[in-house]
């Protein structure tokens, strides 16, 4: 069993990084399948989904937070209707996170995943972060855009998973308490954080295997 929740502040190279790690680590990586399963789940469509994921748009979770489900005219297009609340979007989005928990395979990107999973003992709880600038500048050459692209985006996603993580878990999602591993990823090479976590992993998957090994002998 081998099970990563991956917290990323915005240009510290989670989308890198979790991809390769779970295909080192031999396990889905979790991160566009989850607002197909949560459209599933809520039987609405897609793009609903998407729009209102908390990993995919910064904008929703502002939106959401004024009490104006359906009404607001600076909603995101494709919005949820009033039948179908924040709150649902965020159970449902939990319910597929504890799914893949369940199989004790994976490596989830984003939608505090971290939080949901901190009372799992398979789980390898990480934090990917740094420096604002140094992400700034990170998410350029990764991204491929310029800093007046960059800067706002980053002041944007970084304050939408801090209310994010505050508005329904009641957490600092940079409480280092929550994590196993935190890293800054700007200034460690992005090859040699996925052979940290890669070890990592492999040594939070044996020790939770031992101690299941404990309870049915």
């Amino acid at each position: 069993m081998t099970l990563v929740a991956l917290s990323g502040a915005y240009g510290a190279g989670g989308s890198r990084i979790g991809p390769t790690l779970a295909e080192r680590l031999h396990v889905p990586f979790l991160d566009r399948p989850i607002p197909a399963a949560v459209a599933e789940e809520l039987s609405v469509a897609f793009d609903d989904a998407e729009a209102h994921d908390e990993q995919i748009s910064a904008s929703w979770l502002e939106w959401l937070l004024t009490g104006f489900i359906g009404q607001d005219i600076a909603a995101p297009a494709g919005t949820m209707s009033a039948a179908t609340s924040a709150a649902d979007f965020h159970r449902a989005t939990e319910d597929v996170l504890l799914r893949q928990a369940a199989t004790g395979r994976g490596v989830i990107l984003g939608r505090a995943a971290a939080i949901v999973l901190r009372d799992d003992p398979r789980a390898l709880r990480v934090r990917l972060t740094g420096p604002a600038e140094r992400r700034v500048h990170q998410a350029m050459r990764l991204e491929a855009i310029d800093q007046t692209t960059a800067q706002p985006r980053q002041r944007q996603l970084d304050h939408t998973h801090a209310t994010y993580a505050k508005h329904f878990y009641g957490v600092n999602i940079d409480d280092p308490s929550l994590y196993h591993v935190v890293v800054d990823s700007t200034t460690i090479a992005i090859h040699t954080c996925i052979d940290m976590l890669v070890t990592a992993a492999r040594s939070i998957a044996a020790v939770a295997d031992y101690h299941e090994e404990g309870r049915t002998t």
